[in-house]
């Protein structure tokens, strides 16, 4: 079994496939970033769904997001198991995913029905009349949906972290050491006149 005690090395720490398909689907909100005009970067909080390997969320076309995610598409989408709602079974990944990616706007009724569905019934589980009352406060003039398409995600498995410094995981569940802990780690570390790790 492998075990350590090295806290600096995170990128060894991923979800598999399964393992990112149910955070995205069962944790309710993430926080959707971009950067403005004057490269500031900002961060607000969404209920979405994950839906064909995107994530679809909305808000009022008339917020500055808007404006600056069609100026540059390039966004960030944090998601956590901390979203988790109430009762979630301790068998779902935790830890968190940060997801670059590409923002598309879709303001066509027929994905607008789709969404508001989707992200309805997924707040309002078995409640047909909650369901009912978020579709029609989402159906508003001003709404519009944004899809996100990931280019790459930032993986932290904290299960399987606490599995490696308790000892209890084998080598081969552990991920790559992606550069930051291959190479940079140890510039860093030499620049201090710290041994390699």
């Amino acid at each position: 079994m492998a075990k350590t005690t090295d806290h600096e090395i995170v990128s060894i720490y991923p979800f598999n496939d399964q393992q990112v398909d149910e955070m995205m689907t069962h944790s309710m909100e993430c926080v959707l970033m971009w950067a403005t005009k004057d490269s500031w970067p900002v961060g607000v909080t969404h209920a979405f769904v994950w839906e064909g390997g995107k994530i679809w969320l909305t808000f009022a076309e008339h917020r500055h997001r808007t404006a600056a995610i069609k100026r540059n598409p390039k966004v960030s989408v944090n998601v956590s198991s901390m979203g988790y709602g109430p009762g979630a079974s301790e068998e779902l990944p935790k830890g968190a995913i940060t997801f670059k990616g590409t923002g598309e706007f879709h303001d066509d009724e027929k994905t607008k029905f789709w969404f508001y569905e989707l992200l309805a019934n997924k707040l309002n589980p078995g409640n047909p009349d909650g369901v009912a009352y978020w579709k029609d406060f989402l159906d508003s003039p001003l709404r519009t949906v944004l899809s996100v398409t990931p280019v790459k995600k930032i993986m932290y498995n904290s299960k399987l972290a606490g599995a490696h410094m308790a000892g209890t995981v084998e080598e081969g569940e552990l991920g790559e050491r992606l550069s930051s802990d291959a190479e940079r780690m140890n510039k860093y570390r030499a620049g201090k006149g710290l041994d390699d790790r």
